[in-house]
């Protein structure tokens, strides 16, 4: 195993593959990302025609369960790819990936049901939760070890590029819907022809498949004290993260609502958090980079926590509440991906698909109970200033899972990166 991890490292950060095969790399894992933000955005996007349509006779009730169907696929797929993806290699399971979750995009909008509508979301869900941590994995194993955080956190940009694509087609489209589907569906197909001519192997696989199959790490290996630590930290982090990115997204304007701001304002600042996550990436990658990992992301946390908690707080100054929800933003959102980043650098390449994948997995759970605490706050009336109360205890337990975590790689030949914390 210390010579898997060893040989997965580099100072200079060239690869045999050369300047080429690292760029397509980039650019086609950044693609698919941007993908999976277009599709997790676009079933909120049509969800009001849908009910104004009564297409399929759905009701409100009906499009929650479509939309649970969608995020319980993503979880089962960002779970199960990790061991596919560690012992098939990472660009055969992204291609594959991204080839179900196309297909079956496709077939959406010919779904004669409300259960066959919810059914094909499922499964297109299943192949979609594949592509992020497969992405992120290759990304990293394709970037010198110094450059880690920033490879998780530029890739994620792409999904609020996707996601803004999705506000602008829809606005566009208006009731014709299915054509955000037919969109995605042949985008994904051809981008997945262009990752089979084009996308490499991750060398660092290669190198850990060559390896005695005694310096292999198998699935269960995340279980023994070596990893349970880590793992344990991980995920909770990873849950709270993505409780945060998502219950902000989803109720963030009726938050904004019913603490008094116009609905104008309260929708816009939306847009104003989202471009604030973008910010937040390139940032969070850079600082992580040059201070270490865990470092920077307790300081997010941290910050995070007081944002949220000064949302709690009636701003009577649009500027003023501009800046703390950009800032917002800013912290939240890139502390969630900067978990990633901990895990593309504390483990080995023979095991690193199997711990993101377990790590985006478990955080997708708190992409569904994030966005169903705040709701039942809503319906419950008090969801200002409860609602972000509630978002400030959830970065406060982000915080204490990173305090948990170990401050270096867990193969000790391994380059080190940051200092102990």
């Amino acid at each position: 195993m210390a010579s898997i991890a060893s040989t997965d490292t580099t100072s200079t950060g060239t690869r045999t593959g050369g300047t080429g095969r690292n760029v397509w790399t980039v650019v086609l894992c950044w693609i698919t990302v941007m993908l999976e933000g277009y599709d997790l955005v676009v079933l909120g996007a049509i969800i009001p025609t849908l009910l104004k349509t009564h297409h399929l006779g759905m009701t409100a009730a009906d499009a929650t369960t479509v939309a649970t169907m969608s995020l319980v696929g993503v979880a089962i797929g960002a779970v199960v790819v990790g061991p596919l993806a560690d012992r098939f290699g990472r660009r055969l399971l992204l291609i594959g990936s991204v080839v179900e979750f196309s297909v079956f995009t496709l077939l959406v909008p010919l779904a004669g049901s409300v259960t066959m509508f919810a059914a094909l979301r499922l499964v297109a869900g299943i192949g979609l939760g594949a592509c992020m941590p497969a992405s992120l994995t290759m990304m990293a194993e394709h970037m010198p070890t110094a450059r880690r955080a920033r490879a998780s956190t530029l890739t994620m940009t792409g999904y609020h590029t996707g996601a803004v694509i999705t506000s602008l087609l829809a606005l566009q489209v208006t009731d014709n819907w299915k054509v955000l589907f037919y969109v995605l569906g042949i985008a994904g197909l051809v981008i997945a022809a262009v990752q089979w001519f084009r996308l490499p192997e991750s060398e660092a696989f290669v190198r850990a498949k060559e390896a005695p199959a005694s310096q292999r790490v198998p699935f269960s290996e995340l279980l023994k004290p070596a990893y349970l630590r880590a793992g344990i930290g991980i995920w909770v982090a990873s849950f709270m993260g993505l409780l945060l990115v998502y219950g902000l997204n989803t109720w963030l304007p009726k938050l904004m609502n019913e603490a008094g701001y116009p609905v104008p304002t309260a929708v816009t600042q939306l847009l104003i958090l989202n471009v604030g996550g973008v910010a937040g990436l390139i940032l969070g990658g850079y600082v992580a980079d040059r201070r270490g990992i865990k470092l920077t992301t307790l300081g997010w946390f941290a910050v995070s926590v007081a944002m949220l908690a000064c949302l709690s707080i009636r701003m009577h100054s649009d500027l003023l509440l501009d800046v703390v929800v950009f800032l917002t933003g800013v912290f939240v959102f890139s502390a969630q991906v900067l978990v990633y980043a901990y895990v593309t650098n504390y483990y080995p390449a023979a095991v690193r698909g199997t711990a993101l994948g377990s790590a985006s997995g478990i955080g997708r759970i708190g992409s569904i109970v994030g966005p169903t605490i705040t709701g039942a706050l809503v319906a419950a009336g008090i969801g200002h200033p409860w609602g972000f109360y509630f978002f400030a205890a959830v970065a406060v337990a982000g915080f204490l899972a990173v305090l948990t975590l170990p401050a270096r790689p867990a193969d000790p030949s391994a380059e080190v990166t940051e200092p102990a914390v």
